[in-house]
């Protein structure tokens, strides 16, 4: 007998959830085949099986909250394939083996369409057929809110038999009651409870405090506009503004160390090196995964690993390592039409720069009035350690290299 139990899941994550079982008691196992999904706070994940053998015996139901090291199930590796073992289950199991661990889509789904844990067991619940619903995902995975649109959205009814006149009510049907007041209860996921009980520590823990400012986005969209074009046949990636905050944010950190820093017990720790997490709406809540390094890459690496990032976060193939750490983060209300907002810091780090969407507005220009491109940025940080002065004359920082990008490019 061998135990299959909860695998470390990474970097700070301690609990995950049974998601769904991929494997039933008595159904053969060969070796490295996923054998049960798990839901994280970060990512999904599937154990696979370490040994070929019969699952004998399945300890934790779907739903289940787990933690590291605790009994999943019973594999038998000595049992005949296809029929379900008889025996005390999993009496006299051998000492646990670390079962392998993969993110979720790595494995493609062989029983139905492809599709997110959280949408096939929504799909259950609800009665939807998943064969029925258009994937908006990588591949045509089925996501949640692809589920959601369907629940949402009622099967178009059978046509009815033909009757003939004289069989016909003389009177009208009744028709259904109007002003039914539904409610829909769903259990929050992993990575939901998570994002509430950090934003939450966050304000209760910080002396958080925001401070804005407003870019003229004019030189910067110039420059794109001239150089987009050989900018993508050279490097074969479109030429966004996320890598020019990028680098502005890194030349600003620069020069206020206090925002690259986090608070251990009674010690500021300053980071010489630059984890830049960029924040991004995934089907299961916000997740920040980390560009390394940043500040040694070039405007184009930081423009593939961000829509790397955007493209692996929607198709569910994120990993943990990809969200482990971070110095400072960025976050783009823009791309949803955000006009001004207020970021909540990401601990442990000391600042947060929000980004909004471009607007043409009337401004004040060397005696007249202009309409000029304009964004409103906002800068989030931990007043224990960052100053409102320092706050302040960062976000001046990132004004001035984004409105003239070619000192931005000199500084980096």
């Amino acid at each position: 007998m061998t135990n299959i139990v909860v695998p470390e899941l990474g970097e700070s994550v301690v609990e995950a959830r049974v998601a769904r079982w991929l494997k039933k008691e008595g159904d053969r196992v060969e070796v490295g085949e996923p054998v049960v999904e798990l839901e994280t706070e970060k990512i999904d994940l599937e154990v696979n099986a370490e040994k070929g053998g019969v699952l004998a015996s399945i300890k934790r139901q779907e739903g289940e909250d787990v933690k590291i090291g605790e009994l999943l199930a019973v594999l038998d590796e000595n049992a005949a394939g296809g029929a379900k073992p008889t025996g005390p289950n999993g009496a006299g199991a051998a000492p646990a083996e670390q079962a392998s661990v993969s993110p979720v889509p790595k494995v493609a789904d062989s029983d139905g369409p492809k599709a997110t844990p959280t949408a096939r067991r929504m799909a259950k619940d609800h009665d939807v057929n998943l064969g029925a619903v258009q994937g908006s995902g990588a591949a045509g995975r089925v996501m949640k809110q692809d589920v959601q649109n369907a629940i949402a959205k009622p099967a178009a009814p059978a046509p009815a038999p033909a009757v003939p006149q004289s069989a016909r009510p003389s009177t009208p049907p009744a028709t259904r009651g109007t002003g039914e007041r539904i409610e829909r209860r769903e259990r929050m996921t992993k990575r939901r409870q998570t994002i509430a009980r950090r934003l939450v520590e966050a304000q209760h823990t910080a002396a958080m405090l925001t401070t804005f400012n407003e870019i003229d986005m004019t030189s910067l969209m110039g420059l794109r506009e001239r150089r987009k074009e050989a900018f993508k046949k050279q490097y074969g990636v479109n030429l966004g503004i996320a890598s020019f905050f990028v680098k502005a944010s890194i030349a600003a950190l620069r020069s206020f160390p206090q925002l690259n820093a986090e608070i251990q017990g009674d010690e500021i720790v300053y980071k010489e090196f630059f984890d830049i997490g960029m924040a991004v709406g995934a089907e299961g809540g916000l997740v920040v995964p980390v560009i390394r390094d940043a500040d040694r890459l070039s405007f184009a690496n930081i423009e593939v690993a961000i829509r790397d990032f955007a493209k692996r976060a929607g198709d569910g193939t994120l990993t943990l390592d990809d969200l482990k750490g971070g110095t400072f983060t960025i976050t783009n209300g823009g791309v949803f039409g955000s006009l001004l907002s207020t970021p909540i810091l990401n601990p442990p780090q000391v600042g947060i720069l929000g980004l909004h969407k471009i607007q043409d507005r009337a401004i004040p220009l060397n005696g007249q009035v202009v309409i000029r491109p304009m964004m409103y940025v906002a800068l989030s940080y931990d007043h224990r350690i960052v100053d409102g002065r320092e706050a302040v004359q960062f976000l001046v920082k990132i004004k001035e290299f984004i409105e003239d990008p070619g000192h931005l490019l000199l500084e980096s």
